[in-house]
């Protein structure tokens, strides 16, 4: 018996469409980071790109337990004294209410160069609206 290693001429992507709306952050995010790496396929194989396609919707309606709505995110701009935070909720009600949901998503990934090729394949949308139908993606539910 050998071990099998995926080639790229096995690999086979699928589109996937997530609803945020009313899932925890957490939960959501560790869903999205095991499609986007693969690992739910039988033949994961972790230096390949196997992951498929992910797009979520209602990235602006998603919940938050606790007190992680008043959490900072926190960047540095490079240059001394340039640390710069916001809170999570800030961020929702901002022109950008998806970069909550690629933050978590971000973070759950490796740190290494397939991880970022991995996010490229990551579409989030603030509404209902994504522009994807002709990818006809899956609808996805956590129920089989």
């Amino acid at each position: 018996m050998k071990t099998f290693t995926a080639t790229p001429a096995d690999i086979e992507k699928k589109w996937i469409l997530i609803d945020a709306e009313g899932v925890v952050l957490g939960r959501l995010a560790s869903i999205i980071a095991m499609r986007l790496r693969g690992k739910h396929k039988a033949s994961f194989t972790p230096h390949m790109d196997m992951g498929d396609n992910v797009i979520v919707i209602n990235a602006d309606k998603v919940q938050m337990t606790g007190k992680k709505r008043e959490e900072h995110f926190y960047w540095h701009t490079g240059h001394p004294g340039g640390i710069k935070s916001r809170t999570k909720q800030q961020i929702l009600d901002g022109a950008h209410p998806e970069r909550v949901v690629m933050q978590a998503v971000k973070r759950m990934l490796p740190g290494n160069r397939l991880s970022r090729t991995q996010m490229t394949h990551l579409r989030v949308f603030a509404g209902t609206e994504h522009g994807m139908e002709l990818r006809s993606p899956r609808f996805w539910t956590s129920r089989p």
